[in-house]
């Protein structure tokens, strides 16, 4: 799989990403269907096939349940294989299925040293605000790109950015970091000008929802995962995808997607 130097960074990423939130909640998701989360066996099997196929980077965050947890236990030994990607900011209560916000400095403190436990690592490659929708608020008001910027310079994390919702926000964040993660799909257009911002300026971009948490994969009057990788990679912004999938086939079947989009 084609690796793509992230954002000056030094780090080779792959175009496709491997998203963990199935591996550790069921509750509050928008999938267009239910799943079952995978034993340990079935998520090890997972990864080892996405680290086979050429994917190096595994997306998590504490929102995702206790996804941080199990590939803390399930990345022993292979570490030094994989990017890790994490988040600060949001809370997810498994009891409740409901997500809260925070994003004082003491709290993404708390987060960053917890995540580093759980992850049973020195170190995060990416460390990414998860943003609550009120992007530009969140950077004003609690300067939570330059605090990461510190833990940076301190080794805790290799790489800044912010999950934005708006297209402000993903242009500030740019402004003040590495990179962003944003919405970008055949159905989804409009934070464009954000990856366009990026390819200008050499800042990283990461996709969440490539196939609208599986929705346009519902069309079948095409083949949605070819049509929608061809779209996205077509942006010179785009650095990788992330891939929610938990089923092997499924992954198998993105990969040979992009394969023959990348003419390889």
């Amino acid at each position: 799989m084609i690796r793509r130097n992230f954002a000056g960074t030094g780090l080779e990423v792959s175009q496709l990403g491997l998203g963990t939130v199935k591996l550790g909640r069921d509750k509050g998701v928008k999938y267009p269907s239910g799943f079952k989360i995978p034993s340990d066996q079935e998520a090890l099997a997972l990864i080892n096939l996405a680290r086979d196929l050429g994917i190096n980077l595994i997306d998590t965050a504490p929102a995702y349940g206790n996804s941080e947890e199990r590939l803390g236990q399930l990345l022993k030994g292979q570490r030094h294989e994989w990017l890790i990607c994490s988040k600060v900011g949001e809370e997810f209560d498994s009891e409740t299925g409901e997500s809260s916000f925070n994003f004082t400095p003491e709290h993404v403190r708390y987060s960053v040293e917890r995540s580093l436990q759980r992850l049973n690592t020195d170190y995060i490659d990416m460390l990414l605000v998860h943003s609550d929708g009120n992007d530009e608020e969140i950077i004003r008001r609690y300067g939570i790109l330059q605090q990461l910027q510190e833990l940076k310079a301190e080794g805790k994390i290799r790489v800044t950015g912010m999950s934005t919702k708006t297209v402000a926000g993903g242009l500030l964040a740019l402004s003040q970091s590495d990179c962003a993660m944003v919405t970008y799909n055949l159905a989804h257009r409009e934070e464009e000008p954000v990856l366009d911002y990026a390819a200008a300026e050499g800042k990283g971009i990461l996709l969440k929802k490539a196939l609208a948490s599986g929705h346009l994969c519902l069309d079948q009057e095409r083949d949605p995962v070819a049509a929608s990788f061809e779209f996205i990679f077509a942006h010179p912004g785009v650095s990788s995808a992330i891939v929610g999938t938990i089923n092997p086939e499924h992954l198998k079947a993105n990969v040979k997607a992009l394969e023959q989009v990348s003419g390889r």
